[in-house]
């Protein structure tokens, strides 16, 4: 576990990127096939964290390593950050799009003054390029506007503008 940090900082850093992934899937009409795409684009991404990032304790203490000899306790980690996000979005009447958006956002900037104010701050810098590279990587998954798959853009100007929001919110 990262110095300094209680549980709830810590779940708060391993949902952030959970949340943002799903927020900018939900952000424009990928359609069912294009939200389906960015959802998994969203778990790979934050998958991606632990092979992106091997020297950052706190990303590794983060993100439950599939790859790891105790698979039990990888799971529960996974089980218990899930559990404490569904709490959460329930104890805050979170049920639209537009409302798990602006909880995200107030998170992102409640991890920033976190980051900045008790994590190394190399380890700070990545964990925000990670938490991006989440969002990034969504909006790259699937078009929006297109039909069946042919035409429409690859990043829409909704997702465009909650990427800068989060770019904003994190200090990044």
């Amino acid at each position: 576990m990262a110095p300094n940090l209680s549980e709830d900082e810590m779940m708060l850093l391993a949902t952030l990127p959970q949340a943002i992934g799903s927020c900018v899937a939900t952000a424009a009409g990928s359609g069912l096939l294009g939200t389906g795409k960015e959802l998994f684009a969203s778990g790979q991404a934050v998958m991606a964290g632990l092979k992106d990032y091997p020297g950052n304790a706190l990303i590794q203490a983060l993100v439950p390593d599939p790859s790891a000899e105790d698979k039990s306790a990888e799971l529960a980690q996974a089980r218990a950050t899930r559990d404490w996000a569904m709490a959460r979005l329930r104890s805050k009447g979170i049920h639209t799009p537009a409302q798990m958006a602006a909880l995200t956002l107030e998170d992102a900037r409640a991890v920033a003054r976190l980051l900045d104010s008790r994590v190394d701050p190399a380890q700070a810098a990545q964990y925000r390029a990670w938490a991006l590279s989440v969002a990034e990587k969504v909006a790259q998954a699937a078009t929006e506007g297109g039909f069946l798959g042919f035409g429409g853009t690859r990043l829409s100007e909704a997702e465009q503008a909650l990427i800068a929001q989060l770019r904003e919110a994190l200090r990044a």
